[in-house]
C-alpha cells in the first residue's frame, strides 16, 4: 500500500486539467504506468485519486457484498457513479472530465491533499473551508478515532 505525503496547490486550466505538482508526481511514479481511478468523495464535494492498485484493493472489497442485499446494491451505485480511468501525461497533466469538475465545484485554484493511500483534489475555497469548519473539534475526534486503540505498542507489562 502506498502512503502519500503533503498538500500541494495547483490550478485548473479552462479544458480541465490541471498540473500535478513534481514532488506529488514522484510520489505517484510507480504508478504513473498503471493509471488511476478519479471519483466523486462519498463524504465531501471533492474527487479522490486512486492509484489503480489501490482501486483493485477496494473493489475487492466492494466485489464481496451480495448484490441481492438492496443496500449493498444501492450502495455500488452510489460508489461507483461517476468513476473514470484517468492517466497522468508525460508533462506531468491530470485531466478532469466535465462531471466530476461539476461534482467537486472547481473554479481556478485547486488543493491536492493526501488521505493516506489516495489523493483528494479540492477546489481550493472548498478545502479552506473543510479544514476550518469548527463543527467538529479536532482534539476531540482524535480522541475518538485514535484514543481507544490498543495495538499493544504503549502497554506496561
Amino acid at each position: 500500500m502506498n502512503s502519500f505525503i503533503g498538500t500541494y496547490e495547483c490550478k485548473i486550466d479552462a479544458k480541465g486539467r490541471l498540473l500535478v505538482p513534481a514532488p506529488l508526481k514522484k510520489q505517484l511514479s510507480s504508478s504513473l504506468e498503471a493509471g488511476f481511478v478519479l471519483k466523486r468523495s462519498v463524504f465531501q464535494p471533492c474527487l479522490e485519486l486512486y492509484p489503480m492498485a489501490e482501486w483493485n484493493q477496494m473493489m475487492e472489497k466492494v466485489n464481496g457484498l451480495n448484490r441481492f442485499v438492496k443496500q449493498n446494491n444501492d450502495f455500488i451505485r452510489r460508489f461507483t457513479a461517476g468513476v473514470k480511468v484517468v492517466e497522468i501525461d508525460n508533462l506531468g497533466r491530470l485531466l478532469v472530465p466535465k462531471d466530476l469538475l461539476l461534482f467537486a465545484q472547481m473554479q481556478k485554484d485547486l488543493v491536492l491533499s493526501s488521505a493516506v493511500n489516495i489523493i483528494e483534489i479540492w477546489d481550493k475555497d472548498l478545502y479552506e473551508k473543510a479544514i476550518d469548519d469548527s463543527v467538529v473539534d479536532f482534539a476531540d475526534l482524535a480522541e475518538k478515532v485514535m484514543g481507544n486503540q490498543n495495538d499493544n505498542r504503549n502497554e506496561l507489562p
